[in-house]
């Protein structure tokens, strides 16, 4: 069976910022910006990885959620307690160095963990957790 990941989707209240962030901090390309009926997607992703996207879509943008579940969607945003993305890196400290310096909230910094990796966490300009991990060697 052929199965392999094209796209996962993050919650972000503020496109702009989310793209400064995306692709200015992190190195990623943004593929798409559409907007619909109001809504906004952009899509982003690393060069590395020219069949995978991060899709930056509002809080609740299911065209089935009641105003309601948006609200509520947008509360649990600001709240940081959707889940975010993890990604790997050939450079855990120097990737670290580098997201810190632009003012991204720092969750924890680098560390050695008992399960392989070297790790570290920020929240991007919405509050989604991203974990940062360089395997064992590099």
């Amino acid at each position: 069976m052929d199965i392999r990941l094209r796209q996962c989707f993050i919650a972000v209240d503020d496109h702009d910022k989310a793209i400064t962030f995306y692709r200015d901090v992190l190195g990623m390309e943004v593929r798409n910006d559409v907007g619909f009926e109001g809504m906004r997607w952009v899509t982003v992703g690393s060069p590395l990885q020219p069949d995978v996207e991060i899709v930056l879509e509002p809080p609740g943008a299911n065209p089935d959620a009641s105003p309601a579940d948006r609200e509520a969607m947008a509360q649990l945003l600001a709240k940081g307690m959707l889940r975010g993305v993890n990604f790997t890196t050939a450079d855990c400290d120097g990737l670290y160095a580098r997201v810190r310096e632009s003012g991204a909230d720092v969750v924890q910094e680098p560390m050695d963990q008992p399960y392989g990796v070297r790790d570290c966490a920020f929240r991007d300009p919405a509050g989604n957790m991203l974990r940062f991990m360089e395997r064992d060697g590099g």
